[in-house]
């Protein structure tokens, strides 16, 4: 579906992280740079083996991780082991520019694309790319949680055109236990098994697995759907300046799992449409705001200056393959009410 040549099924989104993570050996003190506009996920997982996560401020029109920021932490911290690029809202990031940049210093790539699965995009060659091909990144990780573009209940996977990585991967998702022959140090007979790796309890079940093959298979009308409701969205507020859409590049098929705006006076615009049962959402606080990175990793307010102001204005409007017409313009139309416009 995505054409790489591996594929790791895990339990989650974040399992799958944590398993790139170790997979690619992050250790104590390594260092790995990714987005503060972001789930808690991205980040987390560097912290889950003792990484230390430094971020990159992020671009005002895509919302996505600047290159020219990329590049400005790696002259601050030239140890810097690996980047975890986030494919934020669906929009695909400058991954390409991204990719140059880790080549020219040695540095390997985990895309975190659980927002734009199933995704097309074009690169400055016109070759088209599907999400999840890896052409440009080591590994790419995708989350089914509900709420994502195929759910299985709960579950992830971790995709590689790397065959080390993919044995690595199995067995680290399975407590770090082989059973292959060639594998093992001794053999002992049909039932034997050896610890190679600590490892971790990380598989999906056959029935989930069952339920993501069924949810594959609807996938590109859902996608449809996303990407009609996202321009019907962006028409609209074409004619309304208190509302910033995010920049979306004819660059690609995108599969939008958010539909974020900046939106003047976001709170009182937040609680007015929860007064219409209209339930928005804000997606994300930036992460080295978190208490746990303040005071762990010494992130303060200032730290990250686009991505705090994104954070100011910005609002996640209804965006699910089921949103009716007219639930659609009852979105749209409560949003001029609220700011006086017809």
């Amino acid at each position: 579906y995505c054409g790489a040549k591996y594929s790791v099924v895990v339990s989650s989104g974040t399992a799958a992280l944590h398993l790139a993570n170790l997979a690619m050996g992050t250790k104590i003190g390594d260092k790995v740079i990714t987005s503060p506009i972001s789930f808690l996920a991205s980040s987390n997982s560097v912290v889950y083996v003792g990484g230390i996560p430094i971020f990159a401020d992020i671009c005002k029109s895509s919302f996505n991780v600047d290159p020219a920021e990329i590049r400005k932490q790696i002259k601050k911290h030239p140890e810097t082991k690996g980047i975890i690029p986030i494919h934020f809202a669906g929009l695909v990031t400058d991954i390409e520019a991204i990719y140059d940049i880790a080549k020219q210093n040695n540095l390997w790539i985990i895309e975190d694309a659980c927002h734009s699965f199933g995704g097309n995009w074009s690169d400055s060659n016109g070759a088209e790319h599907r999400v999840g091909d890896c052409t440009f990144s080591d590994m790419t990780i995708f989350s089914f949680h509900p709420v994502k573009h195929i759910t299985t209940g709960e579950g992830g996977a971790i995709l590689t055109n790397n065959k080390n990585l993919y044995e690595k991967l199995l067995i680290l998702r399975n407590h770090g236990i082989t059973k292959k022959p060639e594998k093992l140090m001794e053999n002992h007979g049909g039932w034997y098994y050896e610890l190679h790796e600590l490892g971790f309890n990380y598989r999906i079940t056959a029935f989930q697995a069952a339920l993501g093959i069924q949810q594959l298979k609807k996938s590109y009308s859902w996608q449809k759907k996303r990407r009609n409701i996202v321009a019907y969205y962006d028409e609209a507020f074409k004619s309304l300046e208190t509302i910033t859409p995010q920049i979306h590049p004819d660059k690609g098929s995108y599969s939008y799992h958010l539909y974020v705006v900046q939106a003047e006076n976001r709170k009182e615009l937040y609680n007015y449409l929860r007064t219409k049962e209209i339930y928005t959402q804000v997606h994300y606080i930036p992460i080295h705001l978190q208490p746990f990175y303040k005071r762990n990793f010494n992130y303060n307010n200032g730290d990250y200056p686009i991505a705090e102001q994104y954070y100011e204005k910005a609002l996640s409007l209804p965006l699910y393959p089921s949103l009716s017409e007219e639930k659609h313009d009852f979105v749209i139309e409560s949003i001029f009410d609220f700011y006086g416009k017809s």
